[in-house]
């Protein structure tokens, strides 16, 4: 009998474990009758998580908010208790008896269902919706909105993105911040700095609103067909009025955390038109001007001019590449310097890009610099454009005369005759012919320095290992010296490889934005997960390190993200690595 009651109790206490272990998952719904100007929320509510959550179809409704997640853990007397809902607030459509049908979920790679759910949706009510169903009112009272300036640009051409944020007159906002930053894929893209928030009066879907705009930014589109523009999505509290009163007799106001989303965009990128195009056209669209300038036009041999070709105006002047200069090769010409001064706002990037060469004539004579000609599509017309400069000529006053053979020898002289100039006859001056031999004197090895050095080095040798050795350990037991070291060595390996792929664009940038990483994980002791520009400028700040570097710091890092969407030449490339070995360099004396 005793037998029997022990095999009932074990029963019992299985069954009640395997029934507390069992998954659950249903629908349930605020209310079952409502009016047809009401809202009507609905849960779904597991004991488990899991995966690929699909919800009924609501044709019958408009989905006025969710899904809002919320999740629940706890423990209790010993025991875990977990629950995850998914909520929607629905407005219903039509009157009548409403069907929401099943929603389902994968849990332990099973999948399980809710029933379907009857409401009756009546006339409409005089009092709708609770007034202390504060998420519903936040759900209905703020929107995240992104205005796009035009929804079919041609490639490269710019359009903005203005993220405002509507709250209605009802309702307070408190904080926020940011979950998903748009990365804008596939555009050169650059934000425009929103100085203060200012509350603006405004009005949404027919509704008065205030509103502030809380991010600007200009994109430049870099493939053709349609491009997708990320969302911005923010955690908002908000503050909702209740009936109930606080201490002093005023509403109490209700906080309750929203997320929501600017929601993603699309716009159809044109390709430029290939009628028309002329053939030395690299990709230039906007408004602009064209000048090559020298700095003087006469001069002697071996001095040196500036010639400068420069293109200003408005349009995406970082994003194409300059005509070069063909010149004689009597002048001796130096890889071009790149200068930017370019400022972007709302409308697009202005101001001026260009490439100044370094020229030291040879010889006497005249030297034309040929016209050089640079194409533009023009968004106003929609046409190709095509600006030429003028022959310069570059007048050698003072020089020897090339007298070599071939054309791209020959110079203009004064009187207007071409003549040939001659280099110098005695070209292999700086080679010695008369040799300086001393004799070698041979000393006996014994009792020699060298003899006394090999005899008691191994003696000196021991010491020194095991001061190095002593060393070793100890720098082996410093885990975060190590760590710090194996950072600096990172950084300067990366460095070298950048060196090495100086010319391939996509590695050396990669390379690049590598090495100055783990130089801050070694300087500043932060990890990958705090590289954010506005964490590495606070920190560097904090480390008394000049704002001039701080910010130059920060220019290189962007750069690096923009070069691999704008076309880079050798030489930009070459700077770049200059100025990041440069920066480290200063940061390394100025860092506190």
């Amino acid at each position: 009998m005793n037998t029997l009651k022990h095999i009932t109790v074990i029963f019992v206490l299985l069954v009640t474990s395997i029934t507390s272990a069992q998954v659950k998952f249903e629908a349930k719904v605020s209310k079952t009758k409502l009016g047809v100007n009401e809202r009507l929320r609905i849960d779904f509510v597991m004991n488990k998580d899991g995966d690929n959550f699909n919800p009924p179809d609501f044709n019958e409704f408009t989905v006025v908010a969710g899904p809002n997640t919320s999740v629940s853990n706890s423990w209790y007397n010993g025991k875990h208790s977990y629950t995850k809902t998914y909520s929607y607030f629905l407005a219903p459509k039509r009157k009548g008896n409403i069907t929401i049908g099943e929603a389902s979920i994968e849990i332990d790679n099973e999948v399980f269902t809710t029933k379907a759910l009857t409401v009756n949706v009546t006339n409409a009510v005089k009092r709708p919706n609770d007034p202390d169903n504060v998420e519903g009112v936040a759900s209905e009272s703020i929107h995240l909105v992104a205005e796009v300036s035009k929804a079919d640009p041609y490639l490269n051409e710019a359009i903005t993105v203005v993220y405002k944020l509507y709250v209605s007159t009802d309702i307070g906002v408190s904080n926020w911040r940011e979950v998903e930053n748009p990365r804008y894929n596939d555009f050169w893209s650059q934000k425009i700095d929103v100085k203060g928030l200012r509350i603006q009066n405004g009005s949404y879907q027919g509704k008065d609103y205030r509103y502030v705009v809380l991010r600007k930014a200009v994109l430049y589109p870099q493939k053709t067909g349609e491009l997708e523009i990320e969302p911005l999505t923010l955690d908002i509290t908000v503050e909702v009025p209740t009936r109930r009163k606080n201490i002093f007799g005023g509403r109490h106001m209700a906080e309750v955390n929203r997320t929501v989303s600017a929601g993603s965009r699309k716009i159809n990128v044109k390709a430029l038109p290939e009628e028309g195009r002329p053939e030395d056209f690299t990709g230039a669209v906007g408004d602009f001007k064209f000048n090559v300038i020298t700095s003087k036009s006469e001069l002697n041999a071996s001095e040196s001019l500036q010639a400068t070709v420069e293109v200003n105006g408005k349009g995406n002047l970082k994003l194409f590449e300059l005509p070069k200069l063909t010149l004689p090769s009597s002048l001796e010409v130096y890889e071009p310097e790149h200068h930017e001064n370019v400022r972007t706002n709302l409308s697009g990037m202005q101001g001026s890009i260009s490439d100044s060469y370094t020229i030291v004539p040879q010889y006497k004579g005249k030297y034309p610099i040929p016209t050089v000609s640079f194409s533009y599509f023009d968004l106003e017309t929609e046409t190709y454009k095509r600006v030429s400069s003028g022959e310069i000529i570059i007048d050698v006053i003072e020089g020897p005369i090339n007298n070599s053979t071939g054309d791209d020898n020959l110079a203009t002289t004064t009187d207007g005759t071409s003549t040939e100039t001659t280099p110098n006859s005695n070209q292999f001056a700086f080679i010695k012919t008369e040799a300086n031999l001393k004799p070698i004197i041979h000393t006996p090895f014994f009792k020699s320095t060298g003899f006394w050095t090999s005899l008691l080095l191994p003696l000196l040798v021991i010491p020194l290992a095991i001061f190095y050795r002593k060393k070793r350990e100890e720098r082996n037991a410093d885990v975060f010296g190590n760590k710090i070291r194996k950072a600096d060595k990172l950084a300067k390996r990366y460095l070298s490889e950048a060196k090495k792929s100086l010319g391939d664009k996509e590695a050396f940038y990669v390379a690049l934005e590598k090495a100055l990483h783990n130089y801050l994980k070694a300087k500043l002791h932060i990890e990958t997960s705090e590289f954010s520009k506005d964490k590495i400028e606070e920190i560097l700040m904090n480390r008394q390190v000049n704002e001039a570097t701080v910010k130059e710091f920060i220019n290189i890092l962007e750069h690096c993200e923009l070069a691999r969407y704008t076309p880079i030449t050798n030489v930009e490339m070459q700077q770049d690595y200059d100025k990041a070995a440069s920066t480290i360099s200063i940061i390394d004396k100025e860092i506190n």
